[in-house]
């Protein structure tokens, strides 16, 4: 295997997920779609990093030693490390320059543009799984009983099955 590309794929799947295991899927599809590591390799890294002390993330760096050795452990190790080192050199430019009117408007204009894009996002994964006026009611229904603190979740939930077996009969 390409240690350069190991190293992107990890840095890839690091940069686009969460955190702990938020790389897991990315990572599998990459490295068994490739032939470079087998599912068995991907259960031994769970479970090493599973039983190991420390962040769930570390998973990755089983990984690597599985896949390629020493050499793997530390790109792995050095591939889920830079999205954190440049979250923090991104924060301590932020703190240099952020009071400055250019930085918050640019700010602000993310902050628009990225909430459009999650509306926009949001709208066609509901129209692509069928939601209705009815399901929307039992939301905001739903959403009103747990905002109220007065109903119990487990009855808010059953409560929401329930109208929602008897409006769409399933």
């Amino acid at each position: 295997m390409n240690p350069f590309h190991f190293f992107w794929l990890v840095l890839k799947s690091s940069l686009f997920s969460t955190s702990g295991l938020g790389n897991l899927p990315q990572l599998f599809a990459d490295l068994t779609g490739g032939g470079w590591a087998s599912a068995e390799q991907f259960a031994e890294a769970l479970a090493v990093g599973q039983i190991s002390p420390g962040p769930s993330g570390l998973w990755v760096i089983s990984l690597g030693y599985l896949v390629d050795g020493p050499r793997g452990a530390a790109l792995a190790a050095l591939a889920i490390s830079l999205p954190p080192v440049a979250i923090l050199a991104v924060d301590r430019l932020y703190r240099r320059v952020g009071h400055h009117p250019a930085v918050q408007g640019f700010v602000r204009g993310l902050s628009l543009a990225v909430t459009g894009v999650f509306l926009v996002v949001l709208v066609g994964l509901l129209r692509a799984n069928g939601v209705d006026a009815a399901a929307l009611g039992i939301v905001a229904a739903s959403a009103a009983l747990g905002l109220a603190r007065r109903v119990p979740v487990l009855i808010t939930l059953a409560l929401a099955a329930v109208v929602g077996v008897a409006v769409y009969g399933r």
